[in-house]
């Protein structure tokens, strides 16, 4: 089985997000960057059904040089190859990045097909729910979002998802896309071996073309930071009546 991951680099989730002065970008400065979550979990079950019936996963990514590090660390937890199709850091819209994308695996799929191509349900900094959903249509491959299940046969992809009243379960024909949800699995942590050897493997490059889709960005805007009052009941023997007001207040006392 042949499957390709594709990957994004977002800033670490729960991190302060500063804007530069415009409002056109994010500072990056002092910022910590990883893999979206959802993607994250996309890596963990394509080397695990890997580990289960034989292949080899491939992860990939459109992005700032500085993504070769997400690249990595997927190769850390069992991802036989990389590649990265470099930007200059700028923003991409959906249209301009599936577009870029498909041309990429298009170009991978000269010799052999991926069997599967997996996404995360939606990047963790954007969150548009399209980009998967546009290759899948661009290649003319059958794609369903928000999957936490998957079992593979030599011809098909059952792909489980959960709703609020019950469980949709669809039986997908190969080579099919598939937008992979956050606990589906739970993502190992990369073990010293896996470092060392994601270090020494070689990350190949694939040049994209920039064609701007019907997107722009005029202004990014910070939502307003939610701050909560601290009261501090007193230091040492003092506080002890505070605290007693308190405990009686919440019903605990």
């Amino acid at each position: 089985m042949r499957i390709l991951v594709c990957v994004k680099r977002v800033p670490a989730p729960g991190a302060k997000i500063n804007l530069t002065a415009d409002g056109q970008a994010i500072d990056a400065a002092n910022l910590g960057f990883t893999i979206s979550p959802h993607e994250e979990c996309a890596v963990e079950e394509a080397v695990q059904q890997v580990e289960a019936n034989g292949g080899s996963v491939t992860v990939m990514t459109l992005g700032p040089p500085e993504a070769e590090e997400q690249l990595r660390a997927a190769l850390a937890v069992g991802a036989d190859e990389a590649v990265l199709m470099p930007t200059d850091g700028s923003a991409w819209d959906p249209m301009a990045t599936a577009r870029a994308l498909t041309a990429g695996i298009i170009e991978l799929e000269t010799e052999e097909p991926f069997d599967l191509i997996l996404f995360g349900n939606e990047s963790a900094d954007s969150g548009g729910y399209q980009v998967g959903i546009r290759v899948a249509h661009a290649l003319g491959r059958p794609m369903v979002n928000g999957i936490k299940g998957i079992e593979v046969s030599s011809s098909s992809v059952t792909a489980k998802r959960e709703t609020a009243a019950a469980n949709e379960v669809f039986e997908l024909p190969l080579p099919a896309v598939l937008g992979i949800k956050e606990g589906i699995n739970l993502p190992r942590y990369p073990t010293l071996k896996g470092r060392m050897a994601a270090k020494k493997k070689d990350v190949d490059q694939s040049m994209p073309d920039h064609n701007p889709g019907g997107q722009q960005t005029i202004r990014l805007v910070a939502p307003p930071q939610q701050a909560t009052d601290t009261v501090v009941l007193g230091t040492g023997p003092e506080a002890a009546h505070g605290l007693v007001d308190v405990l009686e207040e919440v019903g605990i006392l």
